[in-house]
């Protein structure tokens, strides 16, 4: 019975260690300056934050094809950079997955999801994954809002307080804090609990 019991501690709390996070161990915190990087994008062409000349700042978000969570997102997604590309803060999203140790997640596989959803970002594939790690995102998706005065981070979490349900949503964390900053406010959460997949690795 102790064995069982045991059994069934130990995949409880792999459950919640796979569902959630509350910071990143490793990597940017919020107030840290970030590096800039270059990755390619779905339409083959390599992207780098200092192409943005006019951008005020960044909502990167780690996602992927094949997490439940990610697709969950999408739409929501989609609206954030319908909001918010045109006041200076466009989404930037990044596949960290290898996709080796994620079918579907490969970048072929991108190319069809994005054409499929109508992304109007860049998609961009974390090759040889040597991106994500300098955030220390450890989830899809997981949200690192960035000014470009300074490549300062801003807020680090999710993009709401529903990780599925869009209709359940009554919190917008990531359009919260990008409304502040626009207004020169200061952003009362900097940081939430991230909800999702891991970020697969081999």
């Amino acid at each position: 019975m102790k064995t069982f019991q045991k059994i069934v501690l130990c995949s409880v709390v792999f459950l919640i260690t796979t569902a959630f996070t509350t910071s990143t161990e490793n990597g940017y915190k919020v107030g840290d300056t970030i590096e800039d990087f270059s990755l390619k994008n779905v339409d083959g062409k390599m992207v780098s934050l200092s192409d943005y000349k006019k951008a005020k700042g960044f909502i990167i978000i780690f996602t992927c094809n094949m997490c439940p969570y990610s697709v969950a997102n999408e739409n929501r997604i989609n609206a954030l950079d319908a909001k918010y590309k045109s006041k200076g803060f466009p989404v930037i999203a990044i596949n960290p997955n290898d996709p080796k140790a994620s079918k579907g997640d490969g970048f072929e596989d991108m190319i069809v999801r994005a054409k499929e959803k109508s992304f109007s970002f860049p998609y961009l594939f974390d090759e040889g994954q040597k991106v994500y790690p300098k955030f220390g995102a450890s989830k899809t998706p997981h949200v690192f809002i960035v000014t470009k005065k300074g490549m300062k981070v801003e807020y680090i979490g999710a993009i709401d307080n529903s990780s599925k349900n869009p209709d359940a949503v009554t919190e917008k964390y990531v359009e919260n804090a990008v409304d502040a900053l626009l207004a020169g406010k200061k952003i009362e959460k900097t940081e939430t609990r991230a909800i999702g997949c891991t970020i697969k690795v081999l």
